[in-house]
C-alpha cells in the first residue's frame, strides 16, 4: 500500500494512528536536529517530523530530500506542541512522527518555482504544463471545471434533455471562421472538416425525434485568439428543442443560470439593474420582469451602450443629443450633424479624475476612433469645461434634463458618425469602468440581446453576405424577405452577455425549406448549392421537420467569468499558447515525408524553401 490517507484527511481524529503518506515534497526545514518536511498532494498539505531518536535510517534519508522528490513515508500522528497548531486548518493541528522513509522517485529541480506566491514566465509554464498543475492557483480551476461539467450534464439530464455525442470528422462547412481540415488516407484529395459547431447534426436530430438534445460539445475553429477566445479548439453546451419558440429557449437557459450560479460559485450573486429613466422613456417599457434577464434588441444594445455585450453591472449609458445640438456654435458638434453624424453624451457619476486620468482616457478615446474627448466637469461652484463658452442656455439645459448632474459627476461627449461615435464611447466606458473600480466583482449582470440583422452589405462590392449564422429563421419570414432594404431584416436570434461578454448564443431555426433556400439565394447561393454544400439538411428536411430551437452557451467563457480569470488559457489543463501552440507536446509540427505520401499530400516548393525543408 502506497498511502493509507491523502494529505488534507488527517486530523486530530486519527492522533495516535499509524498512517502512510506518498506524495512530493514541498519543501525542507532542517533545525539541526529534528527535520520537518511538508508533504503535498492535490488535496493539501501536511508536516511530518524527523527526529533520529524515532528511526535513525530515516532521518538520514530525510536529508538527502528535495522539493519535488516523490517519496512513502509511514509514521503516527501525533498532535502539534502548542502555539503551533492552526485551528482553520485541520491538519496543522497533527503532524506526522515518521518511522519509516523511502524514495520512490528523485526530480530535476524544477525550471521555475512551484509555488502561487511567484509568477513565473507564462511560457514556460505552458511549456511544462505538468508541473504548472501542481500550483494550487491552476489545479482549483482543473477541479471548478470538473465540478461544472458535472453539473450541466446532470442538470439538463435532470430535465429530460438526452445526450447525443455527435462526430467529430464531419464535412467542410465554410460559413462562419475557417475551419480546420484533416486528410482522407482512403480518398485521396478529400478532407474531413473538424466541427465548428455541432449544428447540422442537432438538427437532424430534431427530424429524428430526439426532441430534447444537449452536449458538452467539442468545436474547432482556425480563429486568431483572444484574451476571450481560445485557439483551436472550446466547448459549449449545446442545447436544441423542438416545437419552442424565443420565450421557451429564454425560459431554459436562465433557469439553468440560477441553478448554476449558487452551486458553482456561492459567492456570486445575480443583479438585476434597474432601468435608466432615459433607456425607458426612448423603449417604451421594462427590461426584465420579476427575475427575468434583461432584454435589449441589437439596434437598442448598440445605440445605448456601443457594444451587443454591454456590461450593465453600471450605468454610463448613452445619450443622444443631435437634435439638442443641430445648431451649435461649437464646430465639432455642427460639422457632425451637418454631415448626417450624431452627438452623443454619458455621464460618470461622483469620481474625481486628475489632469493626468483625463489625458489618458483620452488617448484611450483616439484608440477607439474618436479624435477627441470633450468633457464638462461639474464642481461645487458649477460647470467647468474648455467647451462651456460654446454651449446655449437651451443646450445646458438639455444636459440637466437628461443628465440632472451633480458635483462630482463628469459628462463626456463625441460628435461623428454613428458607427466610430458608439464604438469610441464603449471603449473609454470600459476604460472608466476598469481604471475606477465601477463594479461590483462578484456580480453577475446577465442580459438578452435579441433582434440581430440578418444580412450584411459590402459598402466597396455592394455583396450580400449573413451577418450571423444563415439557419436562423427571419421575424415574419413569410414576408421578410420582399423588404428591398436587406438590412432591415431581423433574425429571431439571440445571445445572452454578462459583465461584457458574450457567453451565450441561439436563434429559432428556419424549418421551412423554402424559407431557408430563399434566404441562400440572397447571398448569391443557388437551390444547387445549397443542396451541394448542405445536401443532408436539405434532403431530411423534405420529411418534415418540428419548428425548433437552440441555445450554446460558452463554457469555457462563462467559467472564465465565475473564476475570476483575465484570460480564458486559466481554464484550461492543456491550453495552446497565444500562437496557437502546444509548446508542450511541440504542436504544430512538420509530418515526415513517407506520412505525407500516405496522405497524398504535397508541400508547395516555395513554402519549403521559405521553411528550410528538403
Amino acid at each position: 500500500m502506497h498511502r493509507s490517507h491523502t494529505c488534507w484527511e488527517l486530523n486530530k481524529s486519527h492522533i495516535g494512528q499509524e498512517v502512510t503518506l506518498s506524495w512530493w515534497v514541498a519543501n525542507s526545514r532542517d533545525h539541526g536536529w529534528v527535520i520537518f518536511i511538508d508533504l503535498r498532494d492535490r488535496y493539501g498539505i501536511t508536516q511530518t517530523v524527523f527526529d533520529p531518536i524515532d528511526n535513525k535510517d530515516a532521518w538520514e534519508l530525510a536529508n538527502k530530500f528535495r522539493s519535488e522528490y516523490v517519496v512513502k513515508l509511514t509514521g503516527k500522528v501525533k498532535a502539534r506542541m502548542e502555539g503551533q497548531a492552526n485551528p482553520n486548518l485541520s491538519t496543522w493541528e497533527i503532524e506526522v512522527i515518521i518511522v519509516k522513509a523511502e524514495l520512490l522517485m528523485e526530480s530535476k529541480t524544477p525550471p521555475f518555482e512551484i509555488s502561487d506566491h511567484v509568477e513565473a514566465n507564462e511560457e514556460i509554464r505552458l511549456k511544462h504544463r505538468y508541473l504548472d498543475l501542481r500550483r494550487k492557483s491552476v489545479l482549483e480551476n482543473i477541479v471548478f471545471r470538473a465540478n461544472m461539467n458535472r453539473f450541466t450534464r446532470n442538470w439538463f439530464s435532470d430535465k429530460g434533455f438526452l445526450e447525443v455525442q455527435t462526430p467529430i470528422f464531419t464535412v467542410s462547412s465554410p460559413e462562419w471562421a475557417r475551419d480546420y481540415v484533416v486528410p482522407s488516407r482512403l480518398h485521396p484529395g478529400q478532407f474531413y472538416a473538424l466541427p465548428q459547431a455541432p449544428q447540422q447534426y442537432k438538427q437532424l436530430l430534431m427530424v429524428g425525434w430526439i426532441d430534447k438534445y444537449f452536449q458538452v460539445a467539442p468545436c474547432f475553429r482556425d480563429e486568431d485568439p483572444r484574451a476571450d477566445r481560445h485557439s483551436c479548439e472550446f466547448y459549449q453546451i449545446d442545447v436544441e428543442m423542438s416545437f419552442v419558440e424565443q420565450d421557451d429557449i429564454f425560459q431554459v437557459a436562465e433557469w439553468f443560470i440560477h441553478d448554476l450560479i449558487p452551486t458553482v460559485t456561492p459567492n456570486k450573486r445575480i443583479f438585476v439593474p434597474k432601468i435608466p429613466e432615459g433607456i425607458k422613456k426612448l423603449i417604451g417599457r421594462d427590461w426584465n420582469v420579476d427575475w427575468r434577464f434583461i432584454k435589449l434588441t441589437h439596434k437598442e444594445s448598440q445605440m445605448f451602450y456601443g457594444s451587443d455585450k454591454p456590461d450593465l453591472r453600471f450605468d454610463m449609458h448613452f445619450e443622444d443629443f443631435t437634435l439638442d445640438f443641430n445648431k451649435s456654435e461649437f464646430s465639432v458638434f455642427k460639422d457632425a450633424v451637418d454631415n448626417g453624424g450624431c452627438v452623443k453624451a454619458m455621464k460618470m457619476d461622483g469620481v474625481n479624475m486628475s489632469r493626468k486620468d483625463i489625458d489618458e482616457v483620452t488617448e484611450v478615446a483616439r484608440g477607439g476612433w474618436a479624435k477627441w474627448l470633450a468633457y464638462i466637469i461639474y464642481e461645487e461652484e458649477g460647470p467647468r469645461s474648455p467647451i462651456l463658452k460654446y454651449f446655449s442656455e437651451s443646450e445646458i439645459k438639455a444636459l440637466q434634463d437628461r443628465f440632472s448632474p451633480k458635483a462630482g459627476d463628469m459628462i463626456f461627449f463625441w460628435a461623428g458618425s454613428f458607427k466610430a461615435v458608439i464604438k469610441s464611447m464603449n471603449v473609454v466606458r470600459l476604460a472608466l469602468r476598469d481604471r475606477f473600480n465601477l463594479v461590483d466583482k462578484n456580480a453577475l449582470t446577465f442580459a438578452w440581446i435579441t433582434d440581430f440583422p440578418m444580412f450584411e452589405i459590402d459598402k466597396d462590392t455592394g455583396k450580400v453576405d449573413f451577418e450571423h449564422n444563415p439557419f436562423s429563421m427571419p421575424h415574419w419570414w413569410a414576408a421578410a424577405f420582399d423588404n428591398p432594404n436587406v438590412e432591415e431584416i431581423y433574425w429571431v436570434q439571440y445571445d445572452m452577455s454578462c459583465n461584457g461578454y458574450e457567453i451565450l448564443s441561439g436563434s429559432i431555426r428556419n424549418h421551412d425549406l423554402k424559407a431557408l433556400t430563399k434566404a441562400m439565394e440572397m447571398v448569391w447561393k443557388s437551390e444547387q448549392d445549397v443542396k451541394n454544400k448542405f445536401w443532408a439538411m436539405y434532403n431530411a428536411f423534405q420529411f418534415w421537420v418540428p419548428p425548433h430551437g437552440w441555445f450554446a452557451f460558452w463554457f469555457d467563457r462563462l467559467m472564465m467569468i465565475l473564476t475570476d480569470e483575465e484570460n480564458i488559457r486559466a481554464i484550461y489543463a492543456f491550453p495552446k499558447s497565444g500562437k496557437a501552440e502546444d509548446a508542450m507536446m511541440n504542436a504544430p509540427s512538420f509530418l515526415e515525408p513517407e506520412q505525407l505520401e500516405e496522405l497524398h499530400i504535397d508541400i508547395r516548393e516555395e513554402v519549403k524553401e521559405e521553411l528550410g525543408l528538403d
